[in-house]
């Protein structure tokens, strides 16, 4: 039997699905958003470390997919991902009863690694099926059905505040766990026998070293690591921001979240209406320059005025970028890696959620404000305009 060729044609119950089987590390990430100041206080512990709790959740994130991306190029794409929704739902129902916050960062990495095996495999599922135009695509309108997780969590979140606690958050963080577990196990399996790699750690060493060594892959992965690094920025100071120092209320920042996460869609279904038109290459450098250009408005509002309404607009545009960003940027660094298309989503994967662990925990160091946050911001889309602009990405699959 040999394996069918990359298909043209995106079915929309394959996009539903596996949008829906890769959102399950977002939903985990900000469903409990709106809970983070009731949590440190329940918890007696500091914003900072409840904050953590989201970096364990990247890093999580970051490190399942480099483990589970490599292996599934080994054993198929579909057994992993049923094991990565079981592990979510159990550890999400286990956050609910953590006692310590200690414990809560152990958990909440481990959610991360589960939440980490869909989104790879969700995108290796991707490559496996798709190539080209089509492949972007399918990544755009994966943006747009993952872009609901955060569009409805932190509202979900904010409601349920209502009538619960931020361990109600995590119980029904495990329910919707369960039910993602039935979606997993309908989905078949895209990665054929003969289409698998054999060998070990040493065999996966060499694929990454050679990956790594890959201008084709390693530009337009850093490029959308750097270019979304300010939305994961603004994930993780911005309930501090606009309740701690706006005054905002839980359900007013859901709002505002909302509106973030809708932008996000609409530009995901802006780049998969566009990109057999103008490619990938062209719209991963107008997002980014656009990133640029909302955060350094950021910046520049919230120096000159202590209203909200300063930092809003260019927050919902920057936020908005990531739907441009994220499709082509991914489409790019997994144009030429169909054959070894787990390791490469696990990279790409890294370096996303390295970055987005790593830099707002040391930007916030000295504490977080608006200024702060918008100086980050700068910095990140900064470094993704310049490496698109020294690198040069998808000058051969920029179509």
């Amino acid at each position: 039997m040999t394996a069918a060729p990359p298909s043209t044609r995106v079915p929309i119950g394959m996009v539903l699905a596996l949008g829906g089987l890769s959102s399950f590390g977002p939903l985990a990430h900000d469903l409990y958003l709106p809970a983070l100041p009731a949590m440190a206080a329940d918890l007696a512990t500091t914003e900072a470390a409840t904050q953590l709790t989201l970096s364990a959740c990247m890093i999580g994130m970051a490190l399942g997919q480099l483990l589970v991306g490599p292996f599934t190029d080994r054993v198929g794409r579909r057994r992993p991902l049923i094991a990565g929704v079981a592990l979510f739902a159990v550890t999400a129902g286990l956050c609910a009863l953590a006692p310590s916050i200690e414990l809560l960062l152990v958990l909440r990495l481990l959610s991360g690694l589960a939440g980490g095996a869909g989104i790879v495999i969700a995108r290796a599922m991707v490559r496996d099926l798709y190539e080209g135009a089509a492949a972007a695509r399918v990544f755009a309108l994966l943006v747009t059905v993952t872009g609901v997780a955060p569009v409805l969590a932190p509202l979900l979140g904010g409601q349920l505040l209502r009538v619960t606690d931020w361990r109600g958050v995590f119980w029904a963080l495990a329910v919707i766990g369960l039910v993602l577990l039935v979606a997993a196990l309908t989905r078949a399996e895209s990665l054929p026998v003969q289409r698998r790699r054999a060998g070990g750690l040493r065999a996966t060493g060499q694929v990454v070293g050679r990956l790594l060594r890959d201008r084709s892959f390693v530009v337009p992965a850093l490029v959308q690591g750097l270019g979304v690094c300010g939305m994961f920025v603004y994930i993780a100071m911005g309930t501090f921001v606009l309740q701690g120092v706006y005054g905002l209320d839980a359900q007013a920042f859901s709002l505002v979240f909302a509106a973030n996460s809708l932008a996000l869609i609409l530009l995901g279904q802006l780049s998969a209406a566009l990109v057999s038109r103008l490619g990938s290459r062209r719209l991963l450098g107008a997002g980014v320059g656009l990133a640029l250009a909302a955060a350094v408005a950021m910046l520049v509002g919230v120096l000159v005025s202590d209203s909200v309404w300063a930092l809003l607009p260019p927050l919902l545009v920057l936020v908005g970028c990531s739907g441009l960003i994220l499709p082509n940027g991914t489409a790019l660094a997994l144009a030429e890696q169909g054959e070894v298309a787990g390791t490469a989503s696990a990279l790409v994967g890294l370096t996303q959620f390295g970055l987005a662990a790593a830099v707002p925990p040391l930007a916030s160091l000295g504490g977080v404000s608006p200024v702060v946050m918008a100086v980050t911001t700068v910095g990140t889309a900064a470094a993704a305009v310049a490496v698109f602009v020294v690198g040069r990405p998808g000058r051969v699959s920029a179509r």
